[in-house]
C-alpha cells in the first residue's frame, strides 16, 4: 500500500471511531510505528486531522473528550512523576481543592495517609482515593456528575466553590497553551474550574506535555491565574519560555 492510499485509510478510520491509535494502526498496516506518525503529521499538516498524545484525532472533534478510564492509561508514566512531585507542593496542615482529571486522581492515590489535611473535591475517583485516610478532613463538593469524567457541575458545585477559600487547588485540564490558555470540552465543566480557581490563593496546574498545544471549545482561565505548572520534560523549550514569561514557574520532572 502506498503512503497516499494508507493515509486516506487512516482518515476513514479516524473519522468512523472518532479517534486512531499509532501503535494499532502500525500492526494494521504491517508499518512501523514511526511511519504512522509521519502519515499522521501528513494528515495534521493537511487539515485533516488533529495530532494527541498516542495517536490523532479528525480535525471536526477538536472538542473530543477521551473517558477517564481512557485518559487514566495515557502519559501514564508522565502522570505518576507529576503527581509524586505535587506532594511537595502540599500545604503542612493546610487546605487544598482537587479538581476533576486523571493526574489529579493519580496525587490523591499517593497521598500519605497519615497527612493532616483539609481536602474539597467535586471530583469522584479523587474522593474515593481519599475517604479512608483518617488524617485528611475530606468535604465532597455535589452537582450534577457527569459520567464521562466523574466529576460534579452546575449550580451546586457553584455556590460550593464560591463559600470556600483553600490554601492550594491542584488543576487540571485537557489542553494548554501559553497564548489561549487553559482549555476544556465542557462548558458545565470549565465553569466549575473557573469558580475552583477563584476559591484558592495559589494554583498548581498538573498536565503532561502532550496536552500542550491542544485547544478545545471552553476556555476556563489563562497562565496570569496559575503560580507554577507541574509537567514533563516533553515540554518543548518555546512552549516552557512562553508560560514563564505569562509569569508562571515551570517544573519539568
Amino acid at each position: 500500500m502506498y503512503a497516499p492510499e494508507r493515509q486516506q485509510e487512516i482518515l476513514r478510520l479516524a473519522r468512523e471511531a472518532g479517534r486512531v491509535e499509532v501503535l494499532s494502526l502500525a500492526e494494521l498496516f504491517q508499518v512501523t510505528a514511526e511511519t504512522v506518525r509521519r502519515d499522521l503529521t501528513a494528515l495534521d499538516r493537511a487539515g485533516l486531522v488533529r495530532r494527541v498524545h498516542g495517536g490523532a484525532i479528525p480535525a471536526g472533534r477538536l472538542d473530543f473528550e477521551p473517558d477517564l478510564t481512557e485518559r487514566e492509561g495515557t502519559a501514564a508514566d508522565e502522570k505518576d512523576r507529576i503527581a509524586a512531585a505535587a506532594l511537595t507542593e502540599l500545604p503542612d496542615g493546610g487546605s487544598v481543592i482537587l479538581d476533576a482529571g486523571s493526574t489529579v486522581a493519580r496525587l490523591a492515590a499517593v497521598i500519605p495517609v497519615e497527612t493532616a489535611l483539609t481536602v474539597v473535591t467535586h471530583a469522584l475517583p479523587a474522593a474515593a482515593r481519599l475517604a479512608d485516610h483518617v488524617g485528611i478532613d475530606l468535604h465532597l463538593v455535589g452537582g450534577r456528575v457527569r459520567h464521562r469524567t466523574r466529576a460534579a457541575v452546575d449550580a451546586w458545585a457553584l455556590r460550593a466553590y464560591a463559600e470556600i477559600r483553600a490554601d492550594v487547588l491542584f488543576l487540571a485540564t485537557n489542553g494548554f497553551t501559553a497564548e489561549g490558555g487553559l482549555t476544556t470540552p465542557d462548558p458545565a465543566e470549565a465553569a466549575v474550574k473557573r469558580a475552583a480557581i477563584a476559591a484558592a490563593r495559589r494554583v498548581v496546574l498538573l498536565a503532561d506535555s502532550a496536552k500542550a498545544g491542544q485547544e478545545h471549545f471552553a476556555r476556563f482561565g489563562t497562565f496570569a491565574d496559575v503560580d507554577l505548572l507541574i509537567t514533563d520534560t516533553g515540554l518543548d523549550p518555546a512552549n516552557k519560555a512562553a508560560i514563564e514569561a505569562a509569569g508562571t514557574e515551570v517544573a519539568l520532572v
